[in-house]
């Protein structure tokens, strides 16, 4: 009919699935669902996110309210957790939602349904509306779940046109439904039926032929499967068969890009003119966003580190000392060792007792022994006089040696010597896990003799650019390109907090390209930082490219900032290991900025770091400044006026995010509110908070 030709549904596909979500299945159901939408079989769609998650009642409630209410979606689809399970809560957290249940759509999926299999009778099913959204459940098998979207796709676009109130459109339909005769039961439904009746003829030949492919279904819950059972626990658990869906047009992508040797997308880069139009990704404030970053930057394991190498390492286990400092009584000055109870009075002069050497002679009453700072004081001394204290009687007729001297003070005991273990006891902990390993700390691991120790693990991070107009640095410019400027400023931004890099260079705008470049680089790194095309332009893939073909969890796309909106943050799990993904804005001063927001108190967590947020201090400004309506952070550089506790910050000039000229002497960034009817500009002089980048 006419409105499914030119209706365009927002659809999101959810998959519920333990396996899926840890990595141990597939997600067929999922992939085969996004096929048929953007193929446009059913209906016209644009599958505007899709996510895996496991069968956790909350979690999929959480998922529907926020796809529902935030990013607006016309259709979603879950596939999963509709059988008889005990994990199988779908239908109970979709109840949960809903406002209107759409029993209809229900009860013809599973009229379908059982005509292919009886045992459909064991999945619960459950279609509703929320808001403008219509939820419709799926088995989790491939075919059952695209047997069931073919049968509720007949009433999809209809649907969507009431929820959207698009009236001009609704009256068509009825129109057409009036012209063509089909106001009874037969209608539309018949001629549908019709067409899966064929469908189906065929799908049934299929299995009395006894060539039916087996159902695809996440690995049960102990690994195990009879045999004999097989077909029962998948009608059980995924709800009724279907035929097998066409493959998408390229047979290359049949294949997870984990092992095929030159991976492929299966993002759809020809539908330009399907993409949104408004980004479908909730804004969040900064904070929220900086919440999300180190809420999942676990620190990493702990590795044994050389002194020589750990400068700005974070310990990962407490240090003690093994011995205590000093190791014996020393003095803390140069003077003599003496009897503390013989008070002033000549006294023979022993010998020496010189740093590095232990005295062999012990001092008793009436005589003492020169003593240099640091020495070890003699036995029998309980009190040193510094030499100030003291007059020479007699010498050697050389001169080279004391005979007497004379104490001219009254000595106490313990006077001027450091007794056993006074500055470090034996045992005791020197320095705390979490502690930033400074040149002090480093020299105070050497004092007590440790050489190696535990640190936190430091992330490797990938620096890439994406963007058909870049060129390396040194390349002459060519019409239309730019020398790419962002990576050499992460790479070395990163290099100064002495962490491990790998220039991932730059990447065309294209999703085989991304998935190829990013596949490799998840190998060697921890973190991915990428550069542009994270947009709303018709080249920007990077979301889709990860969320599609990467399986990662996208946290956040659009912040509430200037600059920076377009930021995004996704994690996934690579063989076994937690990777993070900041897509940072291409403009070169958004990227800086965003890194110090973001990546750097990321990379700090990572490490080790208690404290990972860059500092924060009072600054006032140099001159008027009107404020925008979006928080801003500002560039400035900053002065101490004589006399003033506190710094002035001095703008950079123009503030637009592509002038890199505005971050050449910028030391801070300063934190602007955002412009309210009561709050318009900043005055000169007025106090504001600024985030330190550099050195002051």
């Amino acid at each position: 009919m006419a409105d499914r030709e030119c209706i365009n549904v927002k659809v999101g596909i959810l998959t519920v699935s333990d396996s899926c979500y840890s990595g141990l299945a597939t997600d067929h159901s999922g992939e085969n669902l996004k096929h048929l939408v953007e193929s446009g079989k059913y209906f016209r769609g644009t599958v505007v996110t899709k996510d895996i998650i496991p069968d956790e009642y909350d979690q999929i409630k959480a998922k529907l309210l926020h796809w529902s209410d935030h990013l607006k979606l016309d259709l979603i689809l879950t596939t999963g957790g509709t059988g008889f399970s005990s994990r199988d809560v779908t239908p109970e957290a979709t109840k949960s939602v809903i406002e209107k249940e759409a029993l209809g759509m229900a009860i013809a999926m599973l009229q379908g349904s059982l005509e292919i299999t009886p045992l459909a009778m064991l999945t619960r099913l459950i279609c509703g509306i929320r808001g403008k959204t219509l939820i419709i459940n799926l088995p989790g098998s491939m075919k059952g779940s695209s047997e069931c979207l073919h049968i509720a796709s007949v009433g999809i676009p209809h649907a969507v046109d009431l929820l959207r109130g698009h009236k001009s459109s609704v009256e068509k339909t009825h129109t057409a439904l009036q012209a063509e005769g089909i106001k009874s039961s037969h209608g539309t439904h018949h001629s549908q039926h019709k067409h899966s009746s064929n469908h189906e003829h065929a799908h049934n030949k299929e299995r009395h032929d006894g060539n039916s492919p087996s159902h695809e279904r996440p690995h049960s819950k102990d690994g195990h499967e009879h045999p004999q059972t097989k077909e029962m626990h998948e009608a059980v658990r995924s709800g009724p068969g279907s035929p097998q869906p066409h493959p998408p047009s390229n047979p290359d992508r049949n294949h997870s890009h984990h092992h095929h040797k030159h991976p492929c997308s299966h993002v759809n880069a020809d539908q330009v003119a399907l993409r949104p139009r408004e980004s479908p990704y909730p804004m969040i404030s900064v904070e929220q966003a900086v919440a999300v970053v180190l809420e999942n930057s676990q620190s990493l394991p702990a590795e044994y580190v050389d002194i020589k190498d750990a400068l700005g390492r974070y310990l990962a286990t407490s240090v003690h000392a093994a011995e205590p400092l000093p190791p014996f009584p020393a003095s803390i000055k140069d003077g003599y060792a003496v009897l503390a109870e013989d008070g002033v009075g000549v006294r023979m002069v022993l010998g020496e007792s010189s740093a590095g050497d232990m005295p062999r002679k012990a001092v008793t009453s009436g005589v003492c022994m020169r003593i240099n700072t640091g020495a070890p004081v003699p036995s029998g001394a309980d009190a040193v006089v510094q030499v100030e204290d003291t007059e020479l009687v007699e010498a050697s007729i050389d001169g080279k040696t004391e005979i007497q001297v004379k104490i001219l003070t009254f000595p106490t005991v313990g006077q001027d010597i450091r007794p056993t273990g006074s500055d470090i006891e034996q045992g005791q902990e020197i320095l705390c896990a979490g502690q930033r390993l400074g040149p002090a700390e480093l020299g105070l691991l050497a004092t007590v003799g440790v050489t190696s120790v535990q640190c936190y693990g430091l992330p490797v991070v990938g620096v890439l650019s994406t963007g058909n107009e870049l060129i390396e640095p040194h390349a002459a410019l060519t019409e239309g390109k730019i020398r790419d400027s962002n990576r050499t400023t992460l790479l070395n931004q990163l290099r100064e907090n002495r962490i491990p890099t790998v220039d991932l260079g730059i990447v065309v705008d294209s999703p085989d390209a991304l998935v190829q470049k990013l596949t490799e680089a998840l190998e060697t790194v921890d973190i991915i930082v990428t550069t542009g095309g994270v947009s709303m332009g018709d080249k920007d893939y990077l979301k889709q490219v990860l969320q599609v073909d990467f399986k990662a969890q996208l946290h956040f796309a659009r912040v509430l900032m200037k600059p920076g909106k377009p930021t995004t943050f996704a994690t996934l799990v690579h063989r076994g290991r937690k990777k993070l993904f900041f897509g940072l804005p291409g403009n070169p001063v958004s990227a800086i900025v965003t890194s110090n927001l973001y990546l750097i108190p990321a990379i700090r967590k990572m490490s080790g770091c208690p404290n990972p947020q860059r500092t924060v201090i009072k600054v006032k400004v140099d001159r008027d400044l009107i404020l925008d309506p979006r928080p801003e952070y500002h560039r400035a550089s900053l002065t101490w006026p004589a006399g003033d506790v506190t710094p002035t910050a001095h703008t950079t000039g123009n503030q637009i995010s592509s002038r890199l000229l505005s971050m050449s002497t910028a030391s801070v960034l300063m934190v602007l509110p955002a412009r309210t009817s009561a709050l318009t500009h900043i005055q000169k002089g007025d106090v504001v908070d600024a985030i330190v980048i550099a050195d002051l």
